[in-house]
């Protein structure tokens, strides 16, 4: 495995260095991103029967755009697998669910007082599907069982003060695993202006990831999940407050003008009902490795197709705002713009762009450590060691 390992990096590698890969830094560290995710997801899609030769000669003869186009569909195979094993875990059986008619038919009809002060012992929601009563500890301890693995929170091993909680992987997972799902609010650069604490977003709000497309998802309203399966829209019940650290430059005073923070609940029409204890919605807890450590997953895009309705309930993201708004991006700056940003792999299929995180490697019962590249034009943490500098500056260029 480890002499795998090592040929499938060096190929990652050289595939990154092919002429027909694009010119501008940051186009072609996304499609250096897309080339790694194609060889991780292929090997995993092929199992045993895999040749680390044969797939990156399948590399070496398929555009960026089929590349792009079979990590999609490699990693929607391994979630449709992980949607089954979650219905066969929290879907009732036909006993279940006629035992429940039979006590809905048996309740008393409540009061208009009981309706007036909400005392009510009904436990379902009719608009929520029934499902098995289960905690999300035992979901987690189901799903390992099926899929082999599983994820927890608990205290980082990385040593350093700030490292606080971390994500662990309890089980195995091959490389080119889908380990983890993004959770939360979905923002298009068309809706950046209410994204809670704009402009400073990331002041107090650790749980921010982008997309290379310019969509950002905020993990922290999703928290660890919760206890049940319900309609759930991504509103913060807290406010996040600004910093306000500092003297404020002439520049800044500026920017906070231009750009003050919209208020609004544009989330959609309804709410959209997802299950609460995904035990794989947790990738917003996973920490940036520690100095000589390798990142031992990576982000992948994930563009869920809407039209899938039995899996919807297990992606854990609510779109901000209603409908797409076409934008082009100049430096730091989106614009509407009348040119759809579609690209060759995309279909007419409405899709939610999400994000998972892939296994690089194969994982045992260890801690998962996710390369934050963060910007270089940007103070960084003391903590934070960039993985690859050069990455970074063509990831932010």
């Amino acid at each position: 495995m480890a002499l795998f390992f090592k040929k499938l990096t060096e190929g990652a590698r050289t595939l990154a260095k092919r002429p027909s890969f694009s010119k501008d830094p940051r186009q072609l560290q996304f499609q250096a991103d897309i080339n790694r995710l194609f060889l991780y997801s292929s090997y995993n899609r092929l199992g045993e029967t895999a040749h680390v030769e044969q797939i990156i000669e399948m590399a070496n003869n398929a555009s960026f755009d089929d590349q792009h186009m079979q990590v999609q569909q490699n990693v929607h195979s391994q979630i449709q697998a992980f949607c089954h094993f979650m219905d066969q875990i929290l879907l009732p059986n036909k006993n279940m669910l006629n035992h429940s008619s039979q006590q809905m038919n048996t309740w008393p009809h409540r009061s208009g007082l009981s309706f007036a002060v909400g005392t009510s012992n009904t436990p379902i929601n009719p608009d929520v599907p029934q499902t098995r009563p289960l905690s999300q500890a035992e979901v987690s301890r189901k799903l390992k069982d099926q899929l082999g693995y599983t994820l927890d929170i608990k205290s980082s091993q990385i040593p350093h003060k700030d490292a606080g909680r971390g994500l662990f992987l309890d089980g195995a997972a091959d490389v080119g695993s889908v380990i983890a799902f993004y959770p939360g609010v979905i923002y298009s650069p068309a809706f950046y202006r209410y994204i809670p604490g704009y402009p400073k977003v990331d002041a107090q709000n650790p749980y921010l990831i982008t997309r290379y497309d310019g969509n950002v998802i905020n993990g922290q309203p999703w928290g660890s999940g919760g206890e049940v399966r319900e309609p759930w829209n991504g509103r913060i019940m807290g406010e996040i407050k600004p910093d306000v650290k500092g003297a404020e430059k002439g520049s800044e005073k500026f920017w906070k003008l231009l750009s003050k923070p919209l208020e609004g609940n544009n989330l959609g029409s309804k709410n959209e009902i997802l299950e609460r204890r995904n035990p794989l919605a947790l990738a917003h807890f996973a920490n940036h490795p520690p100095k000589g450590v390798q990142p031992n997953v990576m982000i992948c895009p994930y563009d869920f197709p809407l039209t899938e309705d039995n899996m919807r309930v297990y992606i854990p993201n609510v779109m901000f705002g209603n409908g797409e708004v076409n934008m082009r991006r100049f430096g730091s700056f989106w614009f509407k713009s009348g040119v759809s940003r579609r690209n060759a792999s995309s279909t007419n299929v409405p899709t939610l762009k999400t994000l998972v995180l892939v296994a690089t490697r194969a994982l045992e019962d260890e801690e998962v450590l996710l390369n934050y590249r963060l910007s270089n034009t940007k103070r960084r943490p003391q903590w934070y060691t960039p993985v690859d500098e050069e990455e970074d500056k063509r990831r932010w260029s």
